[in-house]
């Protein structure tokens, strides 16, 4: 694998965390047919290895697989550290996770650790990269939330909350930095086929077809919206009326259809 201040060619790089699965390797896949060089952030160090391996062999870029775990201080502060050290053009905050349970039946820890992963990695890291490309005047952070971020329709979960925390922070974060040439964008797909319900044991078999997105295209439309200058994305037209009715919708009748599979009380 390259050193971790390796740059070739003039080839800009970038950096995706939960990038073994889902969203995060889409976003590896489609940055390496891009010319990116790549750094990898997830937790099982074995499967980031081969993923670096085939895509560095597939499409002649380096790739540096980090494995870190973002809900603990020295895997967040490993993934600081390379930020503020070599310069990064493109951020993903793609890494997150959801709780199998309701508030009442919650824990502390848990509630924690969802939030350190969810809230608080993607603000450090956030703020390691940003400060750099401020001062190149260029480069750009998407960070993934989720159209559950715009109305409170899973009773008893605390996974909208810490969504609609990332798409506001993107939001304010990507006015303050656009005079600069810096893009910052809150990517807000719907349900999408990927591990992150089976890594949480949520039962998603009664969610109908319809409702599921394809990770590559989300990638896809994520990346075509940040160059467009957007600061929120919202793939597929399905999912862009949903939003407007979340945030268009009386609070009452909201409140009166919400569900979620993890239950109530």
């Amino acid at each position: 694998m390259p050193s971790p201040q390796a740059r070739h060619d003039g080839r800009p790089a970038a950096l995706v965390t939960g990038a073994s699965s889902g969203i995060g390797a889409a976003f590896a896949r489609l940055l390496a047919s891009e010319g990116y060089d790549l750094v990898l952030v997830a937790r099982d160090a074995e499967r980031l290895d081969r993923f670096a391996a085939e895509l560095g062999g597939q499409h002649g870029v380096e790739v540096m697989p980090l494995p870190a775990d973002l809900a603990t201080e020295s895997g967040c502060a490993a993934v600081e550290a390379r930020l503020r050290a070599v310069p990064t053009d493109l951020l993903v905050n793609n890494a997150g996770t959801s709780l199998n349970r309701s508030f009442l039946k919650s824990s502390a820890d848990l509630e924690e650790q969802l939030l350190r992963l969810n809230v608080h990695a993607v603000m450090r890291l956030t703020l390691a990269a940003l400060p750099g490309m401020v001062e190149r005047r260029r480069g750009d952070v998407i960070n993934v939330s989720s159209v559950a971020g715009f109305g409170a329709v899973m009773p008893g979960s605390t996974y909208p909350a810490s969504k609609a925390w990332v798409t506001n922070f993107s939001e304010s974060v990507a006015l303050s930095v656009r005079q600069y040439g810096v893009r910052v964008l809150a990517l807000c797909p719907g349900y999408t086929r990927t591990e992150f319900h089976q890594r949480a044991g949520i039962n998603m078999s009664a969610t109908p077809g319809w409702m599921w997105l394809d990770a590559d295209a989300v990638a896809r439309e994520g990346l075509r919206d940040l160059r467009k200058g957007k600061l929120v994305s919202v793939p597929d037209w399905r999912y862009k009326l949903l939003v407007t009715a979340l945030r268009h919708a009386p609070r009452r009748l909201l409140q009166a259809v919400a569900r979620d599979t993890r239950g109530r009380g």
